[in-house]
Formats: structure tokens, C-alpha cells, sequence
């Protein structure tokens, strides 16, 4: 992937159906994750028949239990694209649909389910997060780091990390570019802003993967985001503050 890799978190809520055909672990980006992948979505699908050990791992009350039932259907159910299926406030600010194809190359989305996948990869509904407590394991977090940290560190491209924190948790990326966003008050205050930061994001998202800049390192990130008209100040070598009023 050329110039700048973007990685953002997944979403709680996930598009229903899909076009595409069941799961298929090959037709997914980043291939030395499909033996844990494998393994991940086996157990889940499992975990699926134990309605209460479900709601237990997952989090989730009995009025979720349609969540339950993505989760059985797994192997099975029709799949859509990863920036397709993800919804929410990050990914309506993000709009992939409209960006070019190379653009959405750029994208990848850090799942606790898949590890890694590629913005155009083909992946059903399904319900796990990053701090979800499958029975006989010690967290996603053990699962995954060994794997995903390494796969970002090697990437070969610049890596801008605009995940939350359960899912950087995943696995972190030494040297990543971060991005946080505050708000300001008139009398200059400042307060980390929470859920409203996922439409900074996926704003920032689209302009880093459809612009035909590539940044080397948070200078340039910076700079190419201020040209957009981004008030964003550098914190530390790899760390951005997007500014946004209060």
C-alpha cells in the first residue's frame, strides 16, 4: 500500500446482509492472520449456541440476541466490504464510498475478529470487541498483539493510527503517527473530546488517504492536514492534537 497506511477502529454496529459471497479467510488482506482468524471466528461461532455465555463474553443483554445469531451464521452469511459494513459517526465522516479506489487501499481497519483487514475486504456482520473476554482466553488483546504489531511496524509505509485505545491496545504500532482531538474554549481550556472525535477522525481519514501526498513522518501529516484547514499542533515526535472549538 502506497505512501500512507491509515488504520482506524471498527464500529459496534455493523450494516446488515451484503452482496458478497460467505467468509472466505483467502480473499482477506494481511494472510499470515487467518490461522488465529480461523481459530477466533470457530470459537465464536461455537460460543454462539450458549446464549448466556454469549451475552456474558459479548457484553450484551437478551434484547441483543440478533447479535447472537450474526455471530452462528459466520461461515455462512453474505459478506460486504469492511468500509462498507462498518457504520457510525467515524465512518459516515469518512464516506468511502465516494473515495477512489486507491484511496480506500489506503484504509485498514483494526478488528478483534480478523486482526487487520483492508478497506475492500469481504467480511460478514458479526458482533466481538477488542475488550470482549472469550471463555479460555486471557484477552484478544494476548491473542493479537504477537501478530498485529509487527505486521505495522514492517508495513513499509508511513502509519497513521487513528484507532481508540481498546483496539490500539490490539496492537501497537512503534513509531505510528496518533492523532488526538481536543476542544477549546474561548478563554483557551481544554478538554479531550470523546464520542464527537470519531467524526474529526473519519474526517481526517479521508483527506490523509485521498490526497496524493505521502507524508514521511508527523511534519508531514501536519502539514498536509493544515492545508485542508485543520487547526493540528505536534505534541511529541509522533503524536498530532487536532484543535477543534468548543
Amino acid at each position: 500500500m502506497p505512501g500512507v497506511l491509515v488504520v482506524l477502529p471498527p464500529s459496534e454496529t455493523k450494516a446488515p446482509g451484503g452482496r458478497g459471497r460467505p467468509l472466505d479467510l483467502d480473499a482477506l488482506s494481511f494472510p499470515s492472520l487467518n490461522p488465529t482468524r480461523k481459530v477466533l471466528v470457530d470459537e465464536v461461532v461455537a460460543l454462539a449456541a450458549d446464549l448466556p455465555a454469549s451475552r456474558a463474553a459479548l457484553d450484551i443483554s437478551e434484547r441483543q440476541d440478533d447479535e447472537i445469531a450474526r455471530n452462528a451464521a459466520l461461515w455462512t452469511s453474505r459478506t460486504a466490504p469492511a468500509l462498507r459494513r462498518y457504520t457510525g459517526v467515524l465512518y459516515d465522516a469518512l464516506d468511502a464510498a465516494s473515495l477512489t479506489p486507491a484511496a480506500r487501499q489506503r484504509l485498514v481497519v483494526c478488528s478483534a475478529l480478523f486482526g487487520l483487514v483492508g478497506g475492500t475486504d469481504p467480511i460478514p456482520a458479526y458482533r466481538l470487541s477488542g475488550g470482549s473476554a472469550l471463555p479460555g482466553r486471557d484477552g484478544l488483546r494476548v491473542t493479537w498483539r504477537p501478530e498485529i504489531s509487527p505486521l505495522l511496524e514492517d508495513a513499509g509505509d508511513l502509519v497513521v493510527d487513528l484507532r481508540s485505545g481498546p483496539y490500539m491496545a490490539l496492537g501497537p504500532a512503534r513509531g505510528a503517527v496518533t492523532l488526538d482531538v481536543h476542544s477549546e474554549a474561548a478563554d483557551g481550556s481544554r478538554t479531550v473530546v470523546s464520542h464527537a472525535n470519531k467524526s474529526h477522525k473519519g474526517h481526517a481519514a479521508r483527506l490523509l488517504a485521498s490526497s496524493r501526498r505521502r507524508p514521511k513522518d508527523a511534519g508531514g501529516v501536519l502539514a498536509l492536514l493544515r492545508d485542508a484547514g485543520l487547526r493540528v499542533e505536534q505534541a511529541s515526535d509522533h503524536a498530532l492534537v487536532l484543535v477543534v472549538p468548543r
